[in-house]
């Protein structure tokens, strides 16, 4: 069996202005980049400009914080609580955890349960990305279906606490919890003075205004076919966030065949169509996070024609066969740099 964990699904690529600064008498734009594996994926804060290090370990402290409370690759968290409890009582949750939740029923109604946050039964039978992982059979993976349906999240605002109705029944954030961390490093280094900087949490990537040059960032998006952080194509963004989901993150392989772990509630098993990846730039970075698991669901056969009802997103679909479709709002804001792959544009 051959196992690859994630990858980090957007590639930055600062264009060549620290020389330029310098020229014009411009100094400390020397940037502090800085990487840790948290939430189960690469971390990488670069940050040009502010209180540098205060900012960059203050970020990072508040990812921490986010993990410790909701992240599904360690024990003792909010989650593991309210799974404990699941059938029998409320839990007590922090304000980060029950905002993460409510976020994560609304995308689930939004949905129609494709994207599920109360799916943590049958991620665990997979345990893709993890040494457990394996393909399990058709009865376990339907004794853990019966046990996923967001509806069965309640939700006590008023009081902060939470349930799950069914014993058995627990929740997986990974789809969410990571765009709220990328949306919350960014608002720390705000509030330390940064105004050019790049938070990439694998994948979920947040550009804080434009770069030192004054030009937007030139972000590379991934290859889905290429885990080693390779790209195709290039976008420009400022102050927006890019995020990918797509087939290159986290998957084992069995007999010839690949698992990967963007799995599907309804049937079970990973999701199957023709789609590698998708990647959306938007503004906020837990809404895309959310939003990529839907699309995705929806394929090529819905997936465009559903984004085009969303405002202010813009999206780019990868299939198996390398086709290329990108939204309206990146036609004169996108370049494939690598041959293999072939925009097509559709309606």
């Amino acid at each position: 069996m051959k196992k690859m964990i994630k990858s980090i699904g957007i590639v930055i690529f600062m264009i060549t202005c620290i020389s330029v600064f310098y020229g014009c008498g411009k100094k400390n734009l020397q940037p502090l980049d800085k990487t840790e594996y948290m939430l189960g994926t690469v971390c990488s804060i670069k940050v040009y400009d502010g209180n540098k290090q205060q900012a960059i370990d203050s970020a990072y402290k508040r990812i921490k914080d986010i993990e410790n409370k909701m992240s599904v690759n360690k024990s003792g968290t909010e989650l593991d609580a309210v799974a404990d409890k699941a059938g029998k009582s409320y839990v007590k949750v922090s304000d980060d955890t029950l905002y993460v939740l409510k976020k994560g029923k609304y995308y689930s109604e939004q949905s129609n349960g494709a994207f599920d946050i109360t799916i943590g039964p049958l991620v665990k039978l997979w345990g893709i990305g993890t040494d457990n992982a394996k393909v399990p059979s058709i009865q376990e993976i339907d004794q853990k279906k019966a046990l996923i349906n967001y509806k069965d999240l309640i939700i006590d605002e008023k009081n902060k606490q939470v349930m799950l109705t069914k014993p058995g029944m627990s929740l997986d954030l990974g789809g969410i919890a990571k765009g709220y961390a990328a949306d919350e490093a960014t608002r720390i280094l705000k509030e330390n003075g940064v105004k050019h900087a790049i938070v990439n949490l694998g994948g979920n990537v947040l550009a804080i205004n434009d770069n030192p040059e004054g030009k937007p960032w030139t972000i590379g998006v991934q290859n889905p076919f290429n885990t080693t952080g390779d790209y195709f194509a290039t976008i420009n963004v400022t102050n927006k966030t890019v995020v990918t989901s797509g087939i290159y993150e986290r998957f084992f392989e069995k007999d010839g065949k690949k698992y990967h772990h963007i799995l599907n509630p309804f049937t079970g098993y990973p999701m199957d169509n023709s789609l590698a990846s998708v990647t959306l730039v938007t503004d906020v970075s837990i809404d895309a996070d959310a939003m990529t698991k839907n699309i995705f669901y929806k394929g090529m056969e819905k997936g465009p024609e559903y984004v085009k009802t969303l405002k202010g997103v813009d999206a780019i679909f990868v299939t198996k066969n390398k086709e290329v479709y990108i939204t309206d709002g990146l036609k004169n804001n996108f370049e494939i740099t690598n041959s293999e792959f072939k925009l097509i544009n559709k309606k």
